[in-house]
């Protein structure tokens, strides 16, 4: 019998009618519990009833929706049946849905809001395997020609009155899993192609609970976890269930625009994220301490320092902190740092695994001189998430951390990251060729992503291999990087870098729009549209200065020369981002190419008049 079978049952049996999972009321949008009895009262209710959908032991099935506990209560009642949850990003377009449907010849698939449901029930009869439409969300108004959807209730029901013949044929499918079932169908965002589906099988997943366990502590009595990221993404799924593992409690943010809202409410003391919440959060703490009073600013300023020297000159480094230091610390953290987490929701906050992208050094060191604890790793879909990250004592900055047990890494040709562990995919689903691209016979996996490994064993982030690009002047760019160190900045909420065989770098940049309606109001800036405020003088030669001034460090070809203010946001429904919100450089340099273009043009028109 496989592991994750079991873990919800153990759960009950241990912690009872405790809190289990957290949740909104899809009516009335106040949180509510589920308990571990409970929770396993729905397990097995499901169970029961994918049985009798017909879902065959390895059988696959989709999910379609935003977070919500019925997503988990479908993947932990299918591991019951043998069967293979495929998870669906929410914001997925209707072809993408059907790629994933058509491709793991799912069979069901579960729809979160009116929209999921749309989609979902138009695929019926298209995709051929696909039977069934499972509506998770009570308010969604079914169609009354609609003959292959039942709701979420409906659905749970259906394993309430058993036949001792069907509950005997469930057990023995759970008694026989074996560790190299597939355990689940990951499909990745695919930045430049069509997504793939990552197969991880259960054997992954239990060497990936177990090397967690070796690195990071979480308490089944303290912690509380706030799940926001979709659990369609490898680190929101695989934190998660290491929470679950181990009876952490986790509340479920349905709506991802209303996290910060979440996390005033829920107040978790862990949670997973990607950098770029974390730099809006910089970038909020920073502005309200730019506007501070005079005296006030000092106190601030003092108070930095001390966080900055007793956080990561000592606690870093495993050293114990001057008695004065401390002293200094405790007064500051309850006079402004403890304040400053309160206004984030984080006032218990103990731990914060951040990975998906990079994190600037700046702002990692800003956070842990007031209290956050970031850990910053590094792991992907093909590698059951973490390969790395830090460690309590001694990580560095500028690194993603050490490797986790159970993982070799090495640096290979052209700087390329190589990995092999137990958590290493089985390979891609249908994809045999592309598997053998990345997989080599001994184990080893090609990330695709550029590093390098110090002495100590950290591991430094470049770019990934496809972004990489060289300028006409033989000078190699790292976009990642810049975009990163940009990121950081209030006023700029988007940026992608340019110049693959170009004189040199240049960018477009989406600005942070109410951030620069506030800037027009107090520089009396009169514009009667978006598209005439990123075209003003005053607001490109503030953006340039904020540019300048972050680069000024930066090798001269490194340095962005020219930009382009862009009056609307990159998006997913452009297909110019993945729903991982990774950019998708070939569809931007496409449908961008005559603002890229002008950006060179003068240096063409100069270069040939010369000529002449």
């Amino acid at each position: 019998m496989n592991r994750f079978v079991q873990i919800i049952t153990d759960n009950a049996r241990k912690y009872g009618d405790r809190e289990a999972l957290r949740f909104r009321d899809y009516n009335t949008l106040e949180w509510t519990s589920m308990s571990w009895n409970a929770l396993k009262k729905n397990v097995e209710r499901a169970a029961v009833a994918f049985y009798k959908l017909g879902l065959e032991e390895h059988g696959r099935f989709s999910v379609f929706s935003q977070n919500c506990p019925e997503i988990l209560i479908s993947h932990f009642a299918s591991f019951r049946n043998r069967a293979v949850p495929v998870p669906i990003y929410a914001t997925s377009s209707k072809d993408e849905v059907a790629h994933i449907i058509n491709d793991s010849g799912a069979s069901i698939i579960f729809s979160g809001d009116q929209g999921h449901y749309e989609i979902a029930r138009s695929l019926v009869g298209v995709c051929p395997t696909l039977k069934q439409v499972v509506a998770i969300d009570s308010k969604v108004e079914i169609a009354s020609d609609d003959n292959n959807t039942i709701t979420w209730e409906q659905f749970l029901a259906s394993g309430d009155d058993a036949t001792q013949e069907q509950l005997d044929a469930l057990n023995a499918r759970m008694e026989a899993g074996e560790e190299n079932d597939l355990m689940y169908l990951i499909y990745t965002s695919g930045t430049t192609g069509e997504p793939k589906g990552v197969m991880l099988n259960h054997f992954n997943f239990n060497s990936c609970m177990w090397a967690h366990g070796q690195r990071i502590y979480v308490n089944a009595d303290t912690d509380l976890s706030l799940s926001f990221l979709p659990f369609s993404h490898i680190f929101e799924l695989g934190w998660t269930m290491y929470c679950l593992t181990n009876g952490v409690r986790v509340a479920i943010n349905l709506n991802p625009k209303e996290i910060q809202k979440a996390v005033k409410e829920v107040k978790p003391t862990c949670m997973c994220s990607v950098p770029r919440f974390w730099e809006k959060v910089y970038a909020a703490v920073n502005d309200n301490f730019s506007q501070a009073a005079p005296v006030l600013k000092l106190l601030i300023k003092r108070a930095l320092s001390v966080g900055k020297t007793r956080n990561m000159k000592y606690v870093r480094n495993g050293l114990k902190v001057p008695v004065l230091v401390e002293k200094q610390y405790q007064f500051f953290d309850e006079k402004v740092f403890k304040k400053v987490r309160q206004a984030i929701g984080i006032e218990n906050g103990r731990l914060f695994p951040t990975a998906g992208a990079m994190l600037s050094d700046r702002i990692t060191e800003f956070l842990h001189s007031i209290g956050v604890n970031i850990v910053i790793g590094y792991g992907l879909s093909e590698t059951t998430a973490t390969v790395s990250c830090y460690e309590d004592c001694g990580w560095s900055l500028g690194t993603v951390g050490t490797s986790i047990p159970g993982w070799e890494v090495k640096i290979g040709d052209d700087n390329e990251i190589l990995v092999r562990s137990n958590m290493v995919m089985q390979g891609y689903y249908n994809k045999p060729e592309e598997t053998a691209r990345v997989l080599e016979p001994d184990g080893w996996f090609h990330t695709g992503d550029c590093g390098e490994i110090n002495e100590k064993g950290q591991i430094s982030l470049t770019d990934r291999i496809k972004d990489l690009f060289k300028t006409s002047n033989g000078k190699y760019i790292a976009p990642q990087m810049l975009e990163t160190i940009l990121g950081q900045d209030k006023y700029i909420d988007q940026v992608v870098i340019i110049g693959d065989g170009r004189k040199y770098v240049s960018a477009l940049i989406v600005p942070n729009m109410e951030e620069i309606k506030i800037f027009a109001v107090k520089n009396k800036i009169e514009y009667k549209d978006i598209n005439e405020l990123v075209n003003n003088p005053v607001l490109h030669k503030m953006i340039e200065d904020r540019i300048n001034d972050y680069q000024k460090d930066m090798a001269s070809y490194e340095q962005i020369k020219k930009f382009v203010i862009l009056p609307r946001e990159f998006s997913m429904a452009t297909g110019e981002l993945t729903n991982t919100l990774k950019i998708r450089r070939a569809v931007i340099n496409k449908r961008y190419a005559p603002l890229i273009d002008a950006m060179y043009a003068a240096d063409f028109r100069k270069k040939k008049k010369a000529e002449e």
